[in-house]
C-alpha cells in the first residue's frame, strides 16, 4: 500500500513509501498517510480503504508492545 509513513527506531527516523516495507519492530509510528485514492472509486478501493484503519492499528499494536 503505497503513502507516506514515517517511524522512529532508537531516536532515529524512518520514512517508507510502501506499508510492507516498514519494520516488524520500531519503538514510535511518526507518520501514516496512505495515499489518497481518487474517485471514482471500485469496489476494490473501497476495501483497501476500509482497511487502513485495521493496518494503523497493527501499527499502534507494535509500539504498545515495545513500550511495555
Amino acid at each position: 500500500m503505497k503513502g507516506d509513513y514515517v517511524v522512529k527506531i532508537n531516536n532515529e527516523l524512518f520514512s517508507y513509501t510502501e506499508y510492507e516495507d516498514i519494520p516488524k519492530e520500531f519503538d514510535h509510528v511518526i507518520k501514516f498517510v496512505p495515499d489518497e485514492i481518487l474517485p471514482p472509486h471500485s469496489e476494490a478501493d473501497h476495501e483497501e480503504m476500509d482497511s487502513w484503519n485495521d493496518k494503523f492499528q497493527k501499527l499502534m499494536e507494535i509500539e504498545r508492545a515495545r513500550s511495555n
